[in-house]
């Protein structure tokens, strides 16, 4: 039986969960079976990370009849030029984004403000000023929602962790997702009291291997980031993943190529959540703890920064 798990990073908004690829059909919608595949892997709840106000829109609508799901509020760094583009300015974009937030009917479904931060890797989606520009924006709605920050850090050259810096007073949590960065910005976020989101891109390399091991057990949480960021067989991370034949069912059902899709098999090269036990099995043989235990520490984690009315409620019955 899998341990609980909860995925507090994936972009299930994206059109490949449809079938649909750079805009060209390949298969029939198959969402239904990536949640089903999901459950019997273990995964209890699932993040769904939104990423500018078209996504917002998408993942309130796709999570407000489950109870397993939630999604985040925010833009993505590498959208951070819609601010400018949209009628009547960014002011108008952050009082679109604060609607989503005020309405009383996702206030349940809401649990964080994001993705958001600076992407310096893919300067062609979206200039460095541009993202400077309207990060900060983010901790506005924050402080407004009490909301813990779904944060991204990509290759900033001490950029964010200075705006943070800067910021930290304004919210209460924060979670660095899909962190590849060195170990000593990885001791930066820590002192300042962010917790670190790991995932398959983040156990590529041998120097990412060495970072991830040095994340504090109490500040870990995992992801799939799905459909990318999967586990492959030339990362580092691969001669770590030793799976049962159960945990194999569970973790890497078997997959097909898209043009050869078939339902009830996963497609190669698209991530989805039931793939987050490989991350939770490569951490346990980094940490040397049983990865039951280890499953427990990251759900407890994630339960004390997006559902901590949950966590009293149930020391209030003790």
């Amino acid at each position: 039986m899998a341990p609980k798990m909860m995925d507090v990073g994936i972009n299930l908004t994206d059109s490949m969960f449809r079938g649909v690829y750079r805009g060209t059909r390949h298969h029939a919608d198959d969402l239904a079976q990536v949640l089903r595949r999901s459950r019997n892997a273990g995964v209890d709840r699932i993040i769904v990370t939104a990423g500018n106000l078209k996504m917002c829109r998408q993942a309130l609508n796709l999570v407000r009849d489950d109870d397993s799901m939630y999604t985040t509020i925010g833009c993505h760094p590498r959208n951070a030029a819609e601010f400018d583009k949209f009628g009547g300015g960014p002011d108008a974009y952050v009082k679109a984004l604060k609607a989503f937030l005020l309405d009383p009917t996702n206030m349940k479904k809401i649990v964080a403000i994001g993705e958001c931060g600076l992407d310096y890797d893919r300067l062609f989606f979206c200039p460095k000023e541009t993202q400077l520009r309207h990060f900060h924006r983010h901790f506005e709605l924050a402080e407004m929602t009490g909301l813990p920050m779904f944060l991204h850090d990509r290759n900033t050259g001490g950029d964010f962790a200075k705006i943070i810096t800067e910021n930290r007073s304004r919210f209460k949590d924060g979670i660095v997702h899909s962190f590849t960065g060195t170990p000593e910005e990885l001791e930066t976020y820590i002192d300042l009291g962010l917790y670190i989101s790991l995932n398959g891109c983040s156990l590529k390399t041998e120097e990412n291997l060495k970072a991830a091991a040095q994340v504090p057990l109490d500040r870990l949480m995992i992801e799939t980031d799905g459909p990318w960021c999967e586990i492959r067989p030339t990362h580092a991370s691969f001669k770590h993943l030793k799976m049962t034949k159960e945990q194999q069912d569970m973790y890497k059902p078997r997959a097909v190529h898209k043009e050869r899709f078939e339902f009830g098999n996963m497609v190669k090269g698209r991530n989805e959540p039931c793939t987050i036990g490989q991350v939770l099995l490569v951490l346990s043989e980094l940490y040397d703890i049983d990865p039951n235990e280890l499953a427990e520490i990251c759900y407890q984690n994630s339960l004390r920064v997006f559902f901590p009315d949950e966590l009293t409620e149930s020391e209030d019955k003790k």
